[in-house]
Order: structure tokens, then sequence, then C-alpha cells
């Protein structure tokens, strides 16, 4: 069916990226926004928006009748639904139909079948697909899943039928320990997914995660545009994707290939799509699951063939042939991508909430940002913590790595935490530059690495906060130019607090911390850099300010400093006090407690949910159930009293 206008059922970069293709091709494209989003990038790029209900998902982006009106009020003809939200939901894609709206996407019947691992493991069984041992029967007892586990043989993976990201997911080494994570990952789905349906697989212990991108169109045309390594995962989430595969050869690339058209025509799949695959060290794969979407990664893939997959989609869904057969489809270089995160590496990657003061994207030639940010943005806890995708071609992987890492460095986002210190140490680590990735590879090599510690600032960067806080202080170069002066400084980095001794000598400003001491000269300061010199070098720095906390960008990471000089004493929190706080904002799924009950340290009480993510918050003593703060569904902040344990 041929159309005009595209509404783009999505936000933030996905939204954006989708709208730029409609956009060169002539479309007229449509935004939709929740109430925390109306301010978004994605809603001054579109031509037209439509506000489709309150901050919550549930309320707004997952309301399939919000976005069918939003087509109706503006005459969208189409809805490209990016990824997440309802782009694999055979619901929204039948209610686009039975409006006349054409879906850019595969058909509700291939989604339904595809978004149930369970049945698609069947499906791809049936057609020949190389498939995990495992169980994907109806019989969901926790009994039959015993006996089935024991049949498969431990360690089994259990999963969620209708999941993805991570989500409902467990691996499990021995029978005893099988209820406990039915139970949990069963939870888990129901409320990531309304669904708890659950499979067993063999678990296959540290593959690789290769995927394969296909193309199908409605002529019966389908093709494989290669293959993307994303081996290197934590919480079964994806955290460096490339293409093409390190360790791919020429004849597992068209058997991988093959499997994936298969199982694409097997379903007769229209449009983009991707078919996982787990590659063990012997070059024997399994499927995994089939994502019915574009996925996260398609940037490796556009740079390594030259192709524009948005594009794609929107000439598949105009009813038009696929722009290449496959052999014309080439692989040239190498595209590395990695996703920045506002999450705290240091802190069990705690996803970060709050407003982004700086916003500058790295600019360098062979370097791509996808992002729907700008300076003043808001990273809310309703949505995924993901601030934007750095993606990096090369004509070699050392190439392709290379320019990554500098062009992770050289992004400025301050205001919140993020990962981008865990982001280029990875990508500088000798294991990863080799090569030789694997599932395990974070829990292998990469789990004592520097930037998932509690930060722990160098005395170098204590001394440039002392700069520009002082200088902030005494006014635009206050101290260069006055008699030698002195000052205490106290600076709380994390839980830690810094007593600095500080004395400007001939425009020269001495820091001293504990027994180190750093000097440190100002070249040149405004609101947003300083040039300085210390130890005989210049450098520059990157810094936000807010009222009493700076936010500094260092080399490959940031710090967040608080001038706490002239702060009240604080009452210190004890570890073991029996209150039970929330560690970030979110959202309360589940309390498990009831006032006066007794229970035991290390016992879960509450579960959070927050940016897509469940934390099981356990007693920090033993005792009784004192009092409870908090309600289920509610929406709590960070540090929020939830409950608290007496004797």
């Amino acid at each position: 069916m041929a159309f005009s206008k595209v509404l783009v059922a999505n936000r933030g970069e996905i939204a954006v990226r989708v709208m730029r293709s409609a956009k060169m091709l002539g479309y007229r494209t449509v935004a939709v926004y929740s109430e925390a989003d109306a301010d978004a990038l994605h809603v001054s790029a579109a031509d037209e928006a439509v506000c489709i209900g309150p901050a919550k998902v549930s309320e707004s982006y997952l309301r399939i009748e919000a976005i069918i009106d939003a087509c109706k009020k503006t005459g969208a003809d189409a809805v490209h639904p990016g990824y997440g939200f309802l782009s694999e939901n055979e619901a929204f894609a039948q209610a686009c139909a039975d409006h006349h709206i054409t879906f850019i996407g595969p058909t509700p019947s291939a989604i339904e079948l595809m978004g149930s691992k369970r049945l698609a493991k069947i499906a791809m069984i049936k057609a020949g697909v190389p498939c995990v041992p495992g169980y994907e029967g109806d019989d969901q007892r926790p009994e039959k899943f015993m006996a089935e586990a024991s049949r498969i043989g431990f360690p089994v993976m259990v999963k969620a039928s209708a999941g993805g990201g991570g989500r409902g997911m467990r691996l499990v080494h021995k029978a005893e320990d099988l209820a406990a994570a039915l139970a949990t990952a069963r939870s888990e789905a129901e409320n990531a997914f309304g669904s708890g349906e659950l499979i067993l697989e063999r678990a296959v212990i540290a593959p690789r995660h290769v995927e394969i991108q296909i193309f199908g169109d409605t002529h019966g045309n389908h093709v494989y545009l290669f293959e993307r390594d994303c081996s290197i995962q934590r919480r079964h989430q994806k955290v460096v994707e490339e293409a093409p595969c390190p360790v791919m050869t020429p004849e597992l690339r068209r058997q991988m290939g093959e499997a994936a058209v298969a199982a694409a025509r097997s379903v007769d799949y229209v449009g983009a799509g991707t078919v996982e695959f787990l590659l063990d060290s012997q070059g024997r794969f399994y499927f995994l699951e089939m994502n019915t979407r574009l996925q996260v990664e398609h940037p490796v893939t556009e740079l390594i063939t030259g192709q524009d997959l948005v594009e794609w989609q929107l000439r598949v869904a105009n009813g038009e042939k696929l722009p290449l057969q496959q052999h014309e489809l080439q692989i040239n270089g190498h595209a590395i991508e990695v996703r920045l995160y506002a999450e705290d590496p240091g802190n069990k990657f705690l996803p970060q909430t709050g407003r982004i003061l700086r916003w500058q994207p790295a600019t360098q030639p062979g370097l791509r940002i996808d992002h729907g940010m700008r300076s003043g943005s808001v990273i809310s806890p309703h949505y995924d913590p993901m601030v934007a995708k750095v993606i990096a071609w090369g004509r070699t992987r050392e190439d392709a790595a290379r320019l990554l890492a500098s062009g992770v460095q050289d992004t400025v986002l301050l205001g919140v935490n993020n990962n981008k210190q865990f982001l280029c140490n990875l990508l500088r680590h000798p294991v990863f530059v080799a090569g030789d990735t694997s599932t395990a590879f974070i829990d292998t090599h990469f789990s004592d690495d520097p930037s998932m510690m509690p930060a722990a600032p160098p005395p170098a960067m204590l001394a440039v906060s002392a700069a520009i806080i002082l200088h902030s202080e005494s006014g635009n170069g206050g101290w260069q130019t006055g008699a030698p002066s002195s000052s205490p400084l106290k600076l709380q980095v994390g839980e830690q607090v810094h007593l600095l001794s500080t004395q400007v000598i001939d425009g020269e400003l001495h820091v001293a911390c504990k027994d180190q001491h750093a000097r440190i000269r100002v070249l040149a300061l405004d609101a947003q850099t300083l040039a300085y010199e210390m130890a005989g070098v210049r450098q520059l720095v990157h810094y936000a300010l807010d009222d009493e906390t700076l936010f500094l960008g260092c080399a490959g990471g940031n710090l967040t400093i608080t001038n706490v000089t002239h702060a009240p004493p604080a009452i210190a929190d004890v570890a073991d006090d029996g209150s039970v706080r929330a560690p970030t904002d979110g959202a309360v799924v589940a309390i498990l407690v009831e006032q006066g009950d007794s229970v035991v340290k290390g016992q879960t009480l509450v579960i959070m949910e927050a940016m897509k993510i469940e934390y099981q918050l356990t007693a920090n003593r033993d005792g009784r159930i004192g009092s409870l703060s908090t309600s289920l569904k509610q929406q709590v902040k960070k540090r929020q009293l939830l409950l608290s344990i007496a004797d």
C-alpha cells in the first residue's frame, strides 16, 4: 500500500534516526510523545507531533488506541515502530491493518510466532534450523521443568518465552537452584512482558553471540546482510556490537546466512529481522531467537554494507522489491558500536536519572553517533537509560576500535553519571583488541576493571576541581591576580570526603590532600572548559557546575564532585541500621513482607523496577519489620525510605 506520511511510534534516538531516512525519501513525519517527553529532540525533529499520555509507558507509548488516534488526527498512513515498546506486538500490527495504516514491519502472524521463544523454536526445528537442545512444551509445572532439566543436563538456561534483553533469564548450575530460578524468572517475565511462560535450554558455556541481519519483501525475495557479533554482554544485555564477526569464515558465514534465510522463509517474513545464534568454539551454531524488528545495533551493518536499512524498510513496506540481491551485497571494512548509558558502573551499574547539563557528541570522520539528546534533556526513570549509540567504521577492526574509544572519550556528557570510562577501558582491553571475545568476556577478563569500582579521583583531578570551584567563588580570574591566599576545601566524591588545603602562589594553585600534592596553572577558563598546565603538560577539561556540584569530564570518564566545605555536618548512614532505601528512582512492583514480620539478613523484602531492570532489595540485618513506608506500584525517589527493620 502506498503511503505518504510516517508516524514513528517510539521515542529518543531511534525515532530521530527513522525520521532522517523517511525525510530523505520525501515522506512527512509525525512524532508521538508522553508528557515527560514534551521537549524531547524527536518531537522537534518531526513535521508534526501528538501527545499520547502521561510519562508511564503503559499510559502512553504502549497505548495502541492512542497511537492509532494520533494517525487519524494527523493523516499518517504508515507507522514505523522503531524497537522496543510496540515494535514486536502483533496486536499493534493488526490494529494498523484494521485501520488501513501500513505497518512498517512483518505480518502480525510472523510477529506472534517469532515473539514466543517456545513456538519459534518449534518452528525452527521443523524448518531444519540448528537449535539448542531444551524444553519448549506447554506444561509449565515446576515438576515438569525439573524432570526436563534432568534430561537436558545442567547447567541450563531458564528463559522467558516472550522475553528479550536478558529479562526473565536465569543460568542454573544445579538442580537445587532450579525452583528459585523458575519463580524469579516467571515473576520478572510477567512484570515485563505480561506472560510468565518459560522454556529451558542447555547452557552453551562462553559462546559467541552472532546474529544475522535478514530482509524479505512481498515478492518472495529474501537476503542476509551478513552478521554481527554481539558477544560482549552484561546481564545478558549487549554492550559491544561489531560487524563482521572477528572469527567468521566465508563458509561459516554462508551456512549461518542460509540458515537465517530459511528461518525467514519458513514464516513468509517481510521487512527487517534478525536471527540470533549461539556460536561455540567448534564452529557449531544454534538458533537462539528471531527479532521481528530493526535492532539497536543495525548501524554497524549499515556501515559495512553501505546500505540504509530504514530506507530498505520503507521501500519494502511500499511494495517495492529488495534494493539488492544476495550476490550484490558486499562487506567493506569493520564497524563497532557501543551504547552510552546513564548508569553508575561503580555501583552495580545502577541506572541514573537527572538533567543533562551538557551534551556534545564527538565529530571525528568515521564516527557516527545516533542520539535523541541535547543539553537540558532529562533522563527519566520511566524509560531506558541509553543516551546514545556511538559507532565507528575503519578499514580494519583495530582502526575501528581505536577510533571508537577515542570518540567515546571525546564525547561530552555531563550532569548524570555514565559508563564512558567503562566503555573506553573495555575497547582498549588487550583481549578485546585481539578479538578473543565471548559472552563470558566481562566476567573473565574485565570484572576487576577500575571503571567498575567506586569512584576514587586521582589527585590531579581534585586539583582541577579545586581550581574551578575557587574560580567560581572568587569571580572571573579572581585568585590569579590577587595577593597570595589560601583556602581549605572539602570535596565529596561518592561516599568519600576529601580534605584539601589550597594556596595560591604567584598565580599558581598549590593543592595538598593527605600526602599528595599538585600544582596547577589556569591558562583559560569559561563556563564550560578549563585549559590548564600541570607538571609541564597543557590539557583541556570539560565541566558543568550546578550549584555546589561539579561534573568533571575526565579522560575516559566523568567525576561528580560536591563542594561540602560549607555544608552542615551530615548524619552518617549506618549500613546495618535497618533502613531499606530505594537504590534509584523507580517503581515498587512487589512487597514481600508485612509490618511485624520477622526477617533475616539477606532476605528479599521489596522488588523495585527502574528503567526496565528489576532490583531485589534485601534485609541488612535480622529483626522484624517495624514500619512500611511504601506501597505497591508507588513511584519512589533514590534514597527514599521504603521500610525499617527493628530489633
